[in-house]
Parts: structure tokens; C-alpha cells; sequence
């Protein structure tokens, strides 16, 4: 399932958009969930998983210049479209990552052209993120934000950043395929994201999110050979 958020302080522009996207995704065969603010304020407190967020730029109270600066500073990772009626506010969208933005009134064929893009960067995701598949729902996870992996009863763990914590079912092997080299296998149930490691000592490998994880005897030796490479190249 793809998140979908709508801010914008005229309903109207929110119905008009909820039903491009709605239309779009429909084409797609995708399954979504759109949610729609009214305000930046209103947005910053809501605190579930954004995949595409559309944003206007020009709101009472809080600007959305402003919401956006704040959400990329809480770790928001997922495509921004700024919607704005001045052309020559989009080149601040640099300063947040913006994706693209969307000139009103929004015409279907505007609209079509930045999705279609943002489709195909989506599905191309993977040489940085990690698509995590959980029942009928699919979430997009930078590999960065992957301090490390466990597997228990079949059961993948992926221990994040941000504290969270998402498990899925997978198998260790498959995914230490769509990791990178960045990534070590340093036990049979571990996979480790070298960017956190902080030490190793004594057959445990010290992450910077102050967990530890063991480093099993017959990877030792390797371990140790990874971890000097992976420092000489940074």
C-alpha cells in the first residue's frame, strides 16, 4: 500500500488532487490510503508513515515551506510535490528535496507527467531502499535507516534509526541479496549496516544505536577484514 498525504488550506484543491491521484494509482493497480490535512500544523502532528506527500505552499499560519523543513528535519524521507500558484517560490524547494512542484490550477496532463516520473523513481527505489513486503500492505525503508537485521523463527527484525522496530517474514539469504556492501553477515541470524557500526570487541559488534550484536567465531577472521576495507574506503 502507497500513503498518500493531501495539505492544502482550500478543500476544493485537496478534492481536486485526491481525485488525480485516486485516478492514477486506479490505472496502476496500486492500493492506497490518502489522507488530507488543512493545515502544516495539522500535518506535523500526525505521526503515521508518509509515501508521497503533496504539499501546498502557500497556507495560513504555517507555510509550507516551513512544514516541509520541519518534516524532512524529523526524518521525513518519502517524495514531496509542492503545489503553489508563484512559479518563483519552487526554487527554495531545493533547500527540502522537493520532487517536483505543481502549478495551480492543477491541469490533469501537468499532473500526469510528474507522477509518471515519480513512478518510475518509485519502482527504481530499490538501489537505496528496501521494499518490506507485511501481509497486503508494502513499506519503502532507506537502507541507511537499517542499523541492523535479525531473523528469529523465520522472522525477519529490522532494528531502524529511529528506534522502531519492523518485522516480516523472510528469509536471512534473500535478504542479504537486496543489501548492498555496506552490509555484513557477521552471524547466522545477524546481518550489520557497517555506517553504524561504532566498535567491536570481544565477539560483539558495538552499533550506534547502543545495541550489540554477536559476531559469530568462524566470521571473525572476515569480519574483521570487511571492517578495515569498508574504513579505508570511506
Amino acid at each position: 500500500m502507497i500513503r498518500i498525504v493531501i495539505c492544502d488550506d482550500e478543500k476544493h484543491m485537496s478534492h481536486h488532487i485526491k481525485a488525480f491521484v485516486s485516478n492514477f494509482f486506479q490505472k496502476k493497480n496500486r492500493e492506497i490510503h490518502i489522507r488530507t490535512f488543512l493545515s502544516g500544523e495539522e500535518l506535523l502532528n500526525y505521526d503515521g508513515q508518509i509515501d508521497i506527500l503533496f504539499l501546498d505552499i502557500q497556507m495560513k499560519g504555517m507555510d509550507g515551506m516551513e512544514t516541509a523543513k520541519k518534516l524532512r528535519a524529523d526524518r521525513f524521507r518519502g517524495f514531496l510535490i509542492f503545489i503553489t500558484v508563484l512559479k518563483e517560490m519552487v526554487f527554495r524547494s531545493f533547500e527540502v528535496q522537493a520532487f517536483d512542484y505543481l502549478v495551480k490550477p492543477v491541469d490533469q496532463k501537468q499532473f500526469e507527467r510528474t507522477m509518471e516520473r515519480l513512478y518510475t523513481s518509485m519502482c527504481s527505489a530499490g538501489e537505496d531502499s528496501l521494499l518490506v513486503q507485511k501481509g497486503h500492505e508494502g513499506r519503502i525503508i532507506p537502507k541507511d535507516e537499517i542499523v541492523f537485521c535479525e531473523i528469529i523463527d523465520r522472522k525477519i527484525y529490522l532494528n531502524l534509526v529511529s528506534g522502531e522496530v519492523l518485522d516480516y517474514y523472510e528469509r536471512i539469504e534473500n535478504l542479504e541479496t537486496k543489501l548492498d556492501n555496506h552490509f555484513f553477515r557477521c552471524h547466522r541470524s545477524y546481518l550489520i549496516n557497517l555506517k553504524h557500526l561504532k566498535g567491536y570487541k570481544n565477539g560483539t559488534a558495538c552499533m550506534d544505536n547502543g545495541k550489540e550484536v554477536p559476531i559469530s567465531r568462524l566470521r571473525s577472521k572476515e569480519f574483521s577484514g570487511v571492517v578495515l576495507q569498508y574504513m579505508k574506503n570511506m
